[in-house]
């Protein structure tokens, strides 16, 4: 399902989706008629845009909201070129905080990168720019209770999408030692099973939500 509202955007993805071997059920230009055909087609994703007529506010993020409150377990990955922050976390935090996308258009350096977040989040994955997580950051300047200084320290620096390496250098300590704070941080919240990856970005989102 995808809600677009610039035409030729809209018929660049589905032609693209459709090379990639994904069924577009319905490709719509604004919110209303974004939230009707979720309803009738049940897809199994919705890729949407931020802003969308009548007023080009947060509209589709909005609609993207109120279907997840509808439907918990449905995949969405929001592919804008801003970032609303007044839906932006409240999506994050939707339903049981699976299964959900926020990328930015001009960010997305290859088709392969964005067919590959699309996979994620229909796998129930959270995939998230990390240009999104530092905006969010802005609002949230209160730690969370259970970490450390440092820990808090390890985490900024993984929602600025950095390596266990580029930690390393930024802190002056060893990989080793990265991992060892990386590892408690994720015990100390309490993350679902899941891969590395996947835990390095519930942990974020984790921090955002305090």
């Amino acid at each position: 399902m995808l809600a677009e509202d610039s035409v030729l955007l809209r018929d660049g993805l589905t032609g693209l989706l459709a090379r990639f071997g994904h069924e577009v059920v319905a490709a719509v230009g604004d919110a209303d008629a974004l939230l009707t055909a979720v309803r009738e087609h049940a897809p199994d994703i919705v890729v949407t845009d931020v802003r969308m007529p009548p007023g080009f506010q947060d509209e589709g993020l909005h609609a993207a909201v109120r279907l997840r409150g509808e439907r918990p377990t449905l995949p969405v990955l929001v592919l804008s070129q801003y970032v609303q922050r007044t839906y932006a976390a409240d999506l994050l935090d939707s339903g049981d905080g699976t299964g959900v996308g926020y990328l930015l258009k001009d960010r997305v350096g290859q088709v392969e990168e964005f067919v590959d977040a699309l996979a994620e989040v229909a796998g129930g994955g959270t995939v998230v720019d990390p240009e999104v997580v530092r905006q969010l950051l802005r609002r949230r300047r209160d730690p969370l209770e259970r970490l450390s200084p440092r820990e808090r320290e390890v985490l900024a620096l993984i929602a600025e999408g950095r390596s266990n390496a580029a930690i390393a250098r930024e802190l002056v300590v060893s990989e080793a030692a990265v991992g060892k704070h990386i590892g408690s941080i994720l015990t100390k919240l309490d993350l679902p099973p899941a891969t590395e990856t996947h835990r390095r970005v519930l942990a974020v989102l984790t921090y955002l939500r305090a």
